[in-house]
């Protein structure tokens, strides 16, 4: 009997501990954005397109383009670029969080034939946080520390031709769908340690410049470092890779993939 009671005392709280949980429309945090107000969210659910390339404004303030043009207008007017910045100006801090729609960084539109793109200037958090849908950050800089340890990841994702210009972590992160840092740059140690590839994953072309550890990491499907470049540790202790590893062109710290695993059995 008092075991039953338990179970049911420990049901309610649970129960409770999930419907209290608080909703944030991702409307009011792109606002506090828009006004400079730091974003540190714990604990919430996030509901809607959490766009933060502010794309819906950038359309406002740039010339509409012809698709047979030749001439690709720059919104610094300093490049032949369909690639529309935002940088993003406050810190971002999202603990223990559920995105229940797209979180985009990364946007691009064949009607209006621009690329919508958001890099951060401050401190970037996405710890033990679940991406229901899209993650996007391809051509995202990040510069100053960033986080995304304990993450899950259950859509698309990208960090292709991400730059992570100061710390930056991806412990014990899951991703369940291909996840991609293709042409990525990590000017810090980075760990990837005990990180869970449910799918392809791909470092082609990824630099490590001061390191990185994917120390117990799974790879349960092809695994793609091919033109990948370390120079640091490169800590691979434990790490297991299921299928097909392409290590073409590779360099560790000069050596390439192969020479470097028989030198430092």
């Amino acid at each position: 009997m008092k075991k039953i009671i338990t179970l049911l005392i420990l049901t309610i709280c649970i129960n409770n501990s999930i419907f209290s949980q608080k909703k944030i429309e991702a409307s009011t945090i792109l606002n506090d954005i828009k006004n400079g107000k730091n974003i540190s969210i714990e604990n919430a659910t996030i509901i809607g397109v959490l766009d933060l390339t502010f794309m819906d404004d950038a359309l406002k303030n740039v010339p509409k383009k012809k698709k047979s043009s030749w001439f690709n207008w720059s919104s610094n007017n300093n490049s032949n670029t369909n690639e529309i910045k935002k940088l993003i100006s406050v810190k971002i801090s999202f603990k223990n969080c559920t995105f229940k729609n797209d979180v985009l960084a990364y946007i691009p539109t064949e009607e209006s034939g621009y690329t919508f793109t958001a890099s951060f200037e401050e401190e970037v958090i996405f710890k033990n946080c679940e991406f229901t849908r899209k993650a996007m950050f391809k051509y995202s800089d990040f510069y100053k520390d960033s986080d995304f340890s304990y993450s899950t990841f259950n859509d698309d994702n990208t960090f292709k031709y991400a730059k992570f210009l100061q710390k930056s972590n991806f412990y014990k992160t899951k991703f369940n769908e291909v996840a991609t840092f293709k042409y990525a740059k990590f000017s810090e140690n980075v760990s990837f340690a005990n990180a869970i590839f449910k799918d392809t994953a791909t470092f082609k072309y990824t630099q490590f410049k001061n390191g990185v550890s994917f120390s117990n990491t799974q790879f349960k499907e092809d695994l793609n470092i091919k033109y990948m470049n370390v120079s640091g540790g490169f800590d691979i202790t434990g790490m297991d890779v299921n299928y097909e590893i392409d290590s073409k062109y590779t360099k560790i710290n000069g050596k390439n993939f192969n020479k470097y695993l028989i030198n430092n059995k």
